[in-house]
């Protein structure tokens, strides 16, 4: 028995390839954006589109951009020798929100974990090599959730950085084991950042 009309059933299937969207909330999204008028429907695909189209990494930081290079390392006033380095943008999105931090980022887009096959070339380790290089007294803050993928691969950037003048500190304890940095509230998030503890100089 067919419960929705073929075209509704269509728009619930999209919607629940969403993360954590299960049928029950793609039937109430599907349901909201009927309610829409056809205007904001076409604003609102046309935004999708544009932004699947557009947006992509920054070719200094891996972070997410409109631009070859995003707002974050264009801005000369931000600190090039801080360098937070993080898993994937949205803990970008997540410190840029707190306000506080004035140097620039390091997107990974991933952890080194053995057990899901992902190596040391899987990930944006390349690039930070070659950035911190280019830069003097450098400071990396390792900004990485504390899980065996995180603690991996913070043991793997203190050792490609020793004896190279490269100080390293790590975002102080306190953020729960396994938390997804992006979820953190704002003040956990800046007083883990400016409790940051020296791992390696």
């Amino acid at each position: 028995m067919e419960v929705y009309p073929k075209n509704f059933e269509a728009l619930v299937e999209s919607l629940k390839k969403l993360p954590g969207i299960g049928e029950k909330s793609a039937e109430r999204m599907a349901l909201a954006i009927l309610d829409m008028s056809t205007e904001d429907v076409v604003q609102t695909s046309n935004a999708l589109l544009e932004a699947k189209k557009t947006l992509h990494s920054c070719s200094i930081c891996g972070s997410l951009t409109d631009q070859e290079i995003c707002n974050i390392c264009s801005n000369e006033t931000r600190d090039k020798n801080l360098i937070c380095v993080v898993e994937d943008y949205k803990s970008v999105f997540a410190f840029e929100k707190v306000g506080n931090f004035r140097g620039v980022y390091h997107v990974l887009n991933g952890l080194i974990s053995p057990m899901l096959n992902i190596g040391t070339d899987d990930i944006n380790l390349a690039s930070l090599v070659k950035r911190v290089s280019e830069l003097e007294h450098p400071e990396l803050i390792l900004a990485l959730k504390s899980s065996i993928e995180g603690q991996t691969t913070t043991s793997y950037i203190k050792k490609i950085f020793e004896n190279k003048n490269v100080t390293i500190s790590r975002l102080a304890y306190g953020i729960p084991m396994g938390a997804e940095i992006e979820y953190l509230d704002m003040l956990t998030l800046d007083k883990a950042l400016f409790d940051r503890k020296i791992i390696s100089e």
